[in-house]
This record gives structure tokens, C-alpha cells and sequence, in this order.
């Protein structure tokens, strides 16, 4: 990116032209790089917004549960995958292979804070780093 100015001379003849190489002043040339994985396009044709609301939807009725909307998400990240706006990938290596399947979860009933417990409480007095030991 370069900027240019238009900057009077003290003759009054000719304006002096300045020439910036970067915002940051640095001469180096800048380089672009890939995307990272996991950054894709958006579907900007709105492809797979079917799938995209089913799996929304679920996760609201679920209370934000995902391991229970696992197959409209696995469907959602197909549908990407199928209309090249993400890179094809093993759905196994994306967490949904047999192994990876979440059963009989429990969710934590916040006893203990129902209970007053405050996280940091218990300990008495200043705590020292490993070096003022």
C-alpha cells in the first residue's frame, strides 16, 4: 500500500511528491498469506441456511446442548463441504466418528455456588509467587 502527499516547495515553482511505503513505514513488502484452517467463505447465496436454522433451532430447544444436535450440525458442515465453501474433510476427523460421540452427559447442577460458595475464598491471605518463596 502506498501513500502519496503533495507537499509546496520553498521556490513556490514545483510541489514536492512524498512517497509512503506502508502505514507502519516499513520498506518490507508485505505478503498475503492462506486462510487458516477452519475460515471459509460465507454462503453468501444462502446454500445451506436450511441446515444452518435446523441446527440453530435445535440448539435452542436443547438448551444449548450441542453433543444433542450432532446430526444437524454433521449435515450443516456437509452441505458447506459439498458447494466448496469449505474444504472437504473426513466428517471422522471433525469429531464425528463413533469414538467421539458424547453419551449420557450430565450437567452440572451448580451446587456448590447455590450453596454460597465464592471460587478463591477458602485461601487465607496473599499468596506468593514461586519466586518470593
Amino acid at each position: 500500500m502506498h501513500f502519496t502527499s503533495l507537499c509546496k516547495s520553498n521556490n513556490n515553482s514545483q510541489p514536492t511528491i512524498i512517497t509512503m511505503a506502508s502505514m507502519n513505514f516499513s520498506s518490507a513488502k508485505q505478503t498475503i498469506k492462506p486462510p487458516q484452517r477452519g475460515i471459509f467463505p460465507l454462503d453468501h447465496d444462502a446454500e445451506c441456511k436450511p441446515f444452518k436454522e435446523k441446527y440453530l433451532n435445535c440448539l435452542k430447544k436443547e438448551a444449548d446442548k450441542h453433543h444433542l444436535c450432532r446430526d444437524f450440525s454433521k449435515e450443516y458442515l456437509q452441505c458447506r463441504m459439498d458447494r466448496n465453501l469449505m474444504a472437504s474433510e473426513d466428517l471422522d476427523r471433525l469429531g464425528f466418528s463413533k469414538e467421539a460421540t458424547v453419551e449420557k452427559a450430565v450437567e452440572y447442577d451448580k451446587s456448590k455456588e447455590k450453596g454460597g460458595y465464592v471460587a478463591g475464598k477458602h485461601i487465607d491471605g496473599r499468596m506468593k509467587w514461586w519466586f518470593q518463596r
